[in-house]
């Protein structure tokens, strides 16, 4: 079962300074038929105004990816690591027993654009831990490159959870399979540009719910960058 949800269907939040597309329910959005997919819980798109972000909050007993498509996101945490993320970074910070942290765009003409990725964990209560790893473009370009696993296998980000986290960039006759364990969820999401996942067309923001399904195909890219992710609780 491969069902889509499309962008403008997503809930939406313009608080001036930062734009938000919600893919599940978060804050003032709620729909109770898209709490998660699994145990994936969030997928925000993000874009934060020059000179604001995100001040010191806290989370508990989450995995919180971070994808930077545009800009640079400044990242700063009560376990003292004070990075910026580029486009091409993927960080992960697991919250477990509780962390505070902040994020900024600091940059004085351009906005950060990103997705803000929450996964719940498998394990709870654990020392909160940060990573952050490059993949470069040509790594992702007519392939699914892993970059997040509960193994850190294949140089991927280490997550603390029943997820796997693909990144692909598709064009023209570049195309790509992928095995699927049919017993888990798996979800799609196309971060930008067009792309047919099992034959159904996706366009930038489009997302696909996956179910009971043992192989995805990815085709006919038009300047297209997706993100899928695999082996979630069903």
């Amino acid at each position: 079962m491969l069902t889509i949800r499309k962008s403008q269907d997503r809930g939406y939040a313009d608080h001036g300074w930062l734009k938000s597309f919600h893919s599940f329910s978060f804050a003032g959005y709620y729909d109770p038929e898209f709490m998660g997919w699994g145990n994936l819980r969030v997928i925000n798109e993000d874009r934060i105004a020059p000179g604001t972000g995100f001040g010191t909050h806290g989370h508990r007993d989450m995995e919180i990816i971070s994808y930077v498509l545009e800009g640079n996101l400044a990242h700063k945490d009560s376990m003292g690591n004070v990075k910026g993320i580029p486009p091409g970074d993927v960080q992960r910070m697991s919250a477990g027993s509780g962390v505070l942290h902040s994020e900024f765009n600091h940059a004085a003409g351009q906005q950060t654009h990103f997705l803000q990725i929450w996964i719940e964990p498998n394990v709870r209560g654990i020392a909160p831990s940060y990573e952050q790893k490059t993949f470069e473009s040509g790594d992702k370009r007519g392939r699914l490159r892993l970059v997040a696993s509960p193994t850190g296998e294949e140089g991927s980000v280490t997550v603390h959870a029943d997820a796997r986290l693909y990144a692909g960039l598709f064009d023209g006759a570049e195309q790509a399979t992928l095995q699927l364990d049919a017993n888990r969820k798996a979800y799609v999401h196309l971060v930008k540009g067009e792309l047919e996942v099992n034959g159904q067309k996706l366009t930038g923001g489009d997302a696909a719910m996956i179910a009971a399904e043992a192989e995805l195909t990815f085709a006919k890219g038009k300047d297209a960058e997706v993100l899928v992710f695999t082996d979630l609780v069903h």
